[in-house]
């Protein structure tokens, strides 16, 4: 069985990365696509698992594991809100032949393509504007107001990143951002190297 390839997918929050890759995952299992489970020191929202969504530990485990260089890469967002990558838990789904999936934030996405090069395709999934994502943010009703801002402030720095990436997706309509998305994924997985 072959090695399976890395797909890295960025975008700010709410721009419809994690429906675009969610998508992906459900309708096109001949991919064989496989997420690749961060790390985060933030709890559980909703019905997230361990283990299922994302590793979940504490502040002092994360900083325990950054202290061990076991992370592919890993991001301080908030203070003592901490997400990464575990080199291991890479390595392990690539070798059972999976094509591994990051549903990462923009520096992530930026550091797993410096660490892997032409092994990994980066896709940055971009909001029409910021005054869509706002309301994209608002209709969620998951978060504050103060956290909005926090996450639009954000949104705004993270945007500059998307030259860094192979390929950027506008999700102004998220039917052709699905479909643009599995094209450029097909043809990355279909390319032998």
């Amino acid at each position: 069985m072959g090695k399976g390839k890395l797909i890295i997918v960025s975008a700010p929050s709410g721009s419809g990365k994690s429906t675009i890759v969610n998508w992906l995952m459900q309708e096109h299992p001949e991919m064989k696509l496989s997420f690749s489970i961060s790390c985060t020191s933030r709890a559980p929202r909703g019905i997230e698992q361990n283990g299922v969504e994302y590793f979940f530990l504490t502040p002092e485990e994360f900083k325990e594991k950054i202290q061990n260089d076991e992370f592919l890469e890993y991001e301080e967002v908030y203070e003592n809100r901490f997400y990464g990558t575990l080199k291991s838990q890479v390595e392990h789904q690539a070798e059972a032949g999976q094509n591994v999936v990051f549903d990462v934030d923009v520096k992530g996405g930026v550091n797993i393509k410096r660490f892997y090069g032409d092994k990994a395709l980066s896709l940055f999934i971009q909001p029409p504007s910021i005054e869509e994502l706002r309301r994209r943010l608002e209709g969620r009703g998951t978060d504050t107001p103060e956290a909005i801002e926090q996450r639009l402030a954000k949104a705004e720095y993270e945007l500059t990143f998307a030259p860094q990436f192979d390929h950027i997706v506008v999700n102004d309509d998220l039917q052709a951002a699905k479909e643009e998305t599995l094209r450029l994924v097909s043809d990355f997985l279909s390319n032998e190297s």
